[in-house]
C-alpha cells in the first residue's frame, strides 16, 4: 500500500521512500511478536521493581534479547528478499544504495 506524499511515514523521515516494504505480508506476525517482547521488558521491570535474583533477571533478558535478534533477523531477511531484489533488478544507484544500507544494517547487527 503507497502512502500519499502528503503523509509522514517513518521511511520518509528517514530518508527513504518506498511504496510498500517487504515485511507487509508478515506485518501482524511481526507485531504480535514485537507485543511480546514488550510483555517481557514489562515483566523485567517488574522483577526488578521485585528485587528478583539477578540471575533470573539476567535469564529473561537474554530470552528478550534473543526475541530481538529473531525479528531483526527476519525483517533483514524480508528487506533482502524484497527491497534489495528490486533495487537491484533496477540496477545503477539505488541499487548501490540499498546493497549498502543492508551491508550497514548487517554490520550494526552483528555488533549488537
Amino acid at each position: 500500500m503507497t502512502m500519499p506524499h502528503s503523509e509522514s511515514t517513518d521511511s520518509e523521515s528517514s530518508g527513504h521512500e518506498h511504496g510498500h516494504h517487504g515485511y507487509i505480508s508478515e506485518k501482524d506476525a511481526y507485531l504480535k511478536r514485537l507485543r511480546r517482547i514488550e510483555g517481557q521488558a514489562r515483566g523485567i521491570q517488574n522483577m526488578v521493581a521485585d528485587e528478583k535474583y539477578c540471575i533470573d533477571i539476567l535469564t529473561q533478558i537474554s530470552a528478550m534479547t534473543s526475541a530481538l535478534e529473531s525479528v531483526a533477523l527476519g525483517l533483514l531477511n524480508d528487506h533482502l528478499s524484497h527491497c534489495v531484489v528490486e533495487a537491484v533488478a533496477e540496477g545503477g544507484e539505488v541499487a548501490e544504495e540499498k546493497l549498502k544500507e543492508a551491508k550497514d544494517a548487517i554490520a550494526r547487527l552483528v555488533r549488537s
